[in-house]
């Protein structure tokens, strides 16, 4: 049963740092607008589960990236909270780790979403 309540704990954890950086970070609402939006999109135009997929896989990689970004500036604050510029080193990385993530995640929505929004946009647009 300790086995059990360990891993009751560990989710009570994990969801506590999610609520944290949902609560403190003003991307992660960014990132958590944008996900929806995708999964509304996805929804409506009927995407095959590959492409869910790909996407939730996208989404996860970004909230993954931003999650650890927050923990970096956590912990880098509380080992040097005076200015240094190897603390600014590790927050800057730890901000490219995101930008990057976000950037893929912006290739990829438009590569899966792109053409099949752009077929129903094409085809909700009356001829003249």
């Amino acid at each position: 049963m300790s086995f059990l309540m360990s891993r009751i704990h560990s989710f009570r954890h994990a969801f506590r740092g999610w609520h944290y950086a949902l609560r403190t970070q003003k991307n992660a609402w960014i990132h958590s607008l944008a996900a929806t939006l995708v999964f509304i999109f996805a929804f409506w135009l009927r995407l095959p589960p590959r492409d869910w997929a790909v996407l939730i896989l996208t989404i996860a990689m970004v909230f993954a990236a931003e999650f650890l970004n927050t923990a970096i500036e956590s912990v880098v604050d509380l080992a040097s909270p005076d200015l240094h510029p190897l603390a600014k080193i590790g927050k800057d990385v730890g901000a490219a780790a995101v930008l990057v993530a976000a950037l893929a995640a912006i290739l990829i929505g438009l590569l899966i979403l792109g053409p099949p929004l752009y077929a129903q946009l094409i085809f909700l647009i009356p001829n003249p």
